[in-house]
């Protein structure tokens, strides 16, 4: 007979509980597998001839591209955010490159050839339109919009990808959502970049061009490949051919633009995101280690091609071992152990700094010294202006002003409005005060009587005051 004690007994109260739990989890897969879920509410075959329709160029589409890229380029050069985000609401960019994505997963190599010469027509005629508006435009200045888009970052990267992958999902839900194409056609910004390509051809900085165009075309290359993996993740059904050879073919066609297309982009995202990572490692390290009692940082510039580091001192001189120390701990870093760290003092002698700084580094510095000097000015001008405020408060007050207004009001009833004030005159060899009273005379005043009126006004006024000049001067009601 088996042992009593070592049998596993399971209540019904257990056996409810199990129940239960095993119920819950169920029903937790099934609320997560419904929430994002996008199969099931996915349009497949009018996501296909949605986005076909908007790969054609021609007409209505050209006109809006050109005059999206006037408003944008205006944005740009006034540096109105503003308006350069109205320019993205109406631009039709995003058509073509979103068709370059959906042909290469779909093997539709007619739709692929269609959605490349639109796209490549796009481009040129607003790299066109841009240069033409910047050879035009008399303000040539570099605005902060404009800059912004002269090289891409991590984070552009980053957008593109977000932005293209909550594009096509809008796209392919049964009735899309405008507003959603509408935020991602802002935030991906591809029309900046293209007018930013045509100012650096119209001033000749090639330069400024060269990454602005490599910008969009990280922005597009990112919005196709988002379009091609959520078509793929969708099943989005292939283009049929005939000829089982040319069928096959064209999918190794496709899958090999889909290759070329990838690997390229996720080494561009992995180097754009160590560059991003070994700046904001060098920031970090120079806000915390880099400090010395005395001793402050006024500069310092990194270069993540050669990994040089340049900081820039002043005060105290630093003794060689703190900057072996420094130099010890940059080698230990993360992202920071092949920096070439180089320490510039500024408490070098005979004008040795000086000749270390580079023009870049002393115009940054004399910049923050501008903008400092200048806010204390501002600071100063304010303080000024209420002493002299206070000055002549206090100078109306001593002159007893509310009594003397209610005199002249006896004596001259025409009186409308009086007004004291003091004005300071100079023949820039000597320097006087001089009370001035302005009067507005009611319409019972003609305006012949109104300067006999003034001149008798003013006698009264130097014999009440006491003094030997000042003056009355009429006020525009």
């Amino acid at each position: 007979m088996a042992d009593d004690k070592n049998d596993i007994k399971i209540t019904p109260n257990e056996e409810e509980f199990e129940q239960v739990k095993l119920t819950t989890w169920e029903n937790l897969k099934q609320f997560f597998k419904e929430l994002f879920d996008i199969r099931s509410d996915s349009d497949r075959d009018a996501t296909i001839a949605a986005v076909k329709k908007d790969i054609p160029f021609k007409g209505h589409t050209a006109w809006i591209l050109i005059f999206s890229i006037f408003v944008a380029s205006i944005g740009l050069n006034v540096s109105s955010t503003a308006v350069v985000i109205g320019a993205m609401l109406i631009s039709p960019l995003m058509g073509p490159i979103v068709g370059i994505g959906l042909s290469v997963a779909i093997n539709d190599v007619e739709t692929l050839k269609r959605s490349l010469i639109n796209l490549g027509i796009m481009v040129i005629l607003s790299v066109l339109t841009a240069t033409l508006y910047f050879k035009i435009s008399p303000l040539t200045e570099e605005t902060p919009e404009l800059l912004a888009r002269t090289y891409p970052t991590i984070l552009d990267v980053l957008v593109a990808i977000f932005g293209g992958l909550g594009l096509i999902v809008a796209k392919t839900k049964s009735g899309t959502i405008a507003s959603v194409i509408f935020g991602v056609a802002i935030a991906t910004a591809l029309m900046p970049p293209l007018c930013t390509v045509g100012y650096g051809i119209a001033i000749g900085n090639w330069s400024y061009a060269g990454g602005a165009l490599y910008l969009f075309s990280i922005n597009a290359v990112f919005i196709a490949l988002a379009t091609f993996i959520v078509s793929k993740l969708l099943r989005f059904p292939l283009v049929r051919y005939a000829n089982s050879k040319r069928r096959k073919r064209i999918a190794q066609i496709a899958s090999l633009i889909a290759i070329i297309v990838m690997v390229p982009s996720v080494i561009l995202f992995i180097n754009l995101l160590d560059q991003q990572l070994f700046e904001q490692k060098t920031k970090e390290f120079v806000k915390d280690i880099v400090q010395y009692d005395g001793a402050e940082v006024v500069k310092f510039t990194q270069d993540y091609k050669t990994k040089n580091i340049d900081v820039y001192l002043i005060g105290q001189p630093v003794p060689t071992s703190k900057i072996n120390e420094w130099l010890e701990t940059a080698s230990t870093t993360e992202r920071l152990e092949e920096a070439n760290l180089r320490i510039h003092q500024g408490a070098d002698q005979s004008g040795q700094m000086a000749e270390r700084l580079s023009s870049e580094v002393k115009a940054g510095i004399l910049e923050d010294l501008y903008v400092k000097n200048d806010q204390l000015i501002q600071d100063k001008n304010s303080r000024i202006e209420f002493l002299e405020n206070e000055i002549a408060r206090l100078q109306v007050k001593e002159l007893n002003f509310q009594e003397l207004s209610k005199e002249v009001k006896t004596v001259y009833t025409e009186l409308d409005q009086f007004a004291y004030s003091k004005r300071i005159l100079t023949n820039f060899s000597k320097t006087d005060t001089l009370p001035v009273f302005f009067v507005t005379w009611n319409e019972s005043v003609k305006p012949q009587q109104q300067q006999e009126k003034n001149t008798t006004l003013y006698n009264w006024l130097k014999l009440k005051m006491k003094v030997d000049t000042l003056r009355v001067e009429t006020m525009t009601p």
